[in-house]
């Protein structure tokens, strides 16, 4: 059976098990099902970490940006200001296609706006700021480095659009049961186009 592994935050972690339910009896899909891959340079030694103790890989399914692009206080800038990003993104890629993996990068959900994420943060004391434009130049900036190295792009930022809101749920920036149901069929369908023979 072939094998798929699910990378990046927590968005991933709402729709990695049925993503596992959709695609049983074709993959055998493997993910951290206690901690996400935060920011990229995190998930890069999480990838690490499977490669090492888990063998190798068909396909990997991998999302970063919210972390990333995060400034929390009392820092000034994000986490991994943009050319940081990218910089990590091509590692994690090296590092899959050194497994043998054929690559299939995510894009970040979208963010209602700035003005919700902040009274999100307010109400539940998180030290996080999150803004829509962040998100485009983040995603733009990955796209280009993916569509440049031949990757394909699972565009779940699209799909949440399609939705009037989001698919969001009550705290503005994860999404609704509904909404992880229609990024796992997505997902599903990304990594079995990715293990079909060219």
């Amino acid at each position: 059976m072939k094998r798929a592994l699910l990378l990046g935050d927590s968005i991933r972690m709402g729709y990695d098990e049925y993503v596992k339910e959709l695609l049983k009896g074709e993959f055998e899909v493997v993910y951290d099902d206690v901690d996400n891959g935060r920011f990229a340079a995190y998930t890069l030694w999480q990838a690490n970490q499977f490669f090492k103790n888990c063998g190798r890989f068909d396909v990997v399914h991998w999302n970063n940006g919210y972390w990333d692009m995060n400034i929390e206080a009392p820092m000034t800038e994000a986490i991994h200001p943009l050319d940081e990003y990218v910089h990590f993104l091509g590692r994690i890629l090296a590092e899959i296609r050194r497994n043998g993996a054929t690559p299939v990068f995510a894009t970040t959900t979208p963010i209602l706006s700035g003005e919700a994420a902040e009274e999100v943060a307010r109400a539940g004391n998180f030290s996080f700021s999150y803004n829509n434009e962040w998100v485009v130049k983040y995603n733009a900036a990955a796209v280009s480095f993916m569509r440049r190295e031949g990757v394909a792009v699972n565009d779940l930022y699209a799909l949440c659009l399609s939705d009037p809101h989001y698919y969001k749920c009550p705290d503005l920036l994860h999404l609704t049961e509904e909404g992880y149901r229609r990024c796992a069929e997505q997902t599903a369908q990304a990594i079995r186009a990715a293990a079909r023979p060219s």
